[in-house]
């Protein structure tokens, strides 16, 4: 259900974009000369080079350290071997960015136990990432040497052909012989040297030159493999980050929920409260003297202590509303649905409770949602489905006011989408200008 809506939402097709398909030569003819087939070629040149130094490096370092490890100097020579091959694992990411595109995650951070030089050579050594480097200095001068020579004499040879015509001429100048021999047995040779030849050399040539950019292609993925294997962050270290940084949302969200909660009592109730605390001692001072105008002094204050405890119902309802503890989200969102500007029909439909902090995060979400549908849709109907589907509770918000909503466009939708973040949720918002809008969110399921 996820990908369903993922894949239907937001997705826009320029003219002339590369799905488009139109005006454009088929790929196999525009293979030679495109962009991305001079990239790779050139990051197979390049690699020939790099691979050697890395190797060298490697093989030296580790051996000076392994031979000094029974010193003392052998643990700080290996430290600064992994060291520069996590400098190394840096500049072939960044190479495999540019020339092969690939969407690959910085290096992991070293956890230094400690802080000093020993903390760092400790986490050095403790760090997967770092050997995984090094493991990659040392494997990839084969296969470097290998793809360098595949690919350079493929384009040798495919250019070479393509254009023999333009240079035979080179044969009977300068050499005794009328064309490019291809074949001889110390009495006899085959030479190219008449038009019939030079046409089927020609599109030999043609044919090896359509068919060079694949197989480099094909070379560059085992590159693009081993650059994964070996110089991506692991799956566990990726997980690791996306939690620290859920756990930042979710701290922020926490302290700004607390500046609010005390602003509006510092500024609502407590304000009304004091007031109310000045009125009743004015009327007390007022009743001996004058009981009619304290009678009215007090009827005043009954009216704030109605206003604030209103306030205080609503703060607490912002907090977590009762209903919802109770009765559960369909009782919950129904209530908010009264209080939205337009008429909203609420359906769900959920096998059973879950978790209270999902629950929760589910109430407030389509409570914000709603709100955004009374202040900006100017819609005259809204519809709220929730539902879940495997292992996971979806909500759904639709309006059919003037649309145009983004997760940037300021009605706090990207402030939603943080907090939808950190428990593993979703939001995706599909508002077309002139409507319809639906948002969709996405938690996870826990009981």
């Amino acid at each position: 259900m996820a990908t369903e809506y993922g894949q239907g939402y937001g997705r826009q097709h320029r003219p002339g974009s590369a799905g488009s398909g139109r005006g454009t030569l088929p790929m196999g003819l525009r293979a030679p000369v495109a962009g991305r087939t001079w990239r790779e070629f050139g990051y197979v040149l390049l690699g020939l080079p790099i691979s050697v130094i890395m190797f060298a490096f490697a093989v030296t370092m580790v051996s000076l350290g392994a031979g000094l490890l029974i010193t003392f100097l052998g643990v700080p020579v290996l430290a600064a071997t992994l060291s520069a091959a996590r400098g190394f694992a840096a500049l072939e990411r960044g190479r495999a960015r540019a020339l092969l595109g690939m969407d690959i995650g910085h290096a992991e951070p070293l956890r230094m136990a400690r802080p000093g030089l020993m903390g760092w050579i400790g986490a050095l050594f403790k760090s997967g990432s770092s050997w995984r480097n090094l493991l990659y200095m040392v494997v990839h001068l084969p296969w470097a040497v290998f793809a360098f020579t595949v690919a350079v004499t493929l384009w040798t040879l495919a250019l070479g052909l393509l254009s023999y015509p333009l240079w035979h001429w080179v044969f009977p100048r300068y050499t005794d012989q009328e064309g490019m021999q291809i074949l001889s047995d110390g009495e006899n040779s085959i030479v190219i040297d008449n038009a019939f030849e030079l046409t089927m050399t020609a599109l030999a040539g043609l044919v090896l030159t359509l068919a060079t950019p694949w197989v480099v292609r094909g070379l560059t993925m085992v590159d693009r493999l081993l650059v994964f294997a070996l110089l991506s962050p692991s799956l566990l270290a990726s997980r690791v980050v996306e939690l620290e940084a859920d756990r930042g949302v979710v701290v922020d969200t926490a302290a700004a929920d607390l500046r609010r909660i005390e602003r509006d009592l510092h500024d609502g109730a407590q304000a009304r409260l004091v007031n109310l605390a000045m009125d009743l001692g004015l009327a007390k001072e007022k009743l001996a003297e004058d009981p009619q105008e304290a009678a009215r002094m007090v009827n005043e204050a009954h009216g704030e202590v109605k206003t604030a405890l209103q306030e205080l119902r609503d703060l607490a309802r912002g907090i977590h509303p009762a209903v919802l503890t109770d009765r559960g989200l369909d009782a919950a969102l129904s209530s908010v649905a009264t209080r939205c500007t337009v008429p909203v029909r609420v359906e769900v439909d959920l096998p059973a409770r879950p978790a209270p902090a999902i629950e929760g995060i589910a109430y407030f979400t389509v409570s914000e949602l709603l709100q955004n549908v009374s202040k900006h849709s100017r819609a005259t109907r809204a519809t709220v489905d929730v539902w879940r589907s495997e292992n996971r509770l979806l909500l759904q918000v639709t309006d059919n006011g003037i649309g145009g909503a983004t997760l940037d466009g300021g009605t706090g939708m990207a402030g939603l989408a943080e907090r939808l973040g950190a428990v593993d949720g979703v939001l995706v918002v599909d508002s077309p200008v002139a409507g319809p809008t639906r948002v969709t969110a996405e938690l996870p399921w826990r009981t």
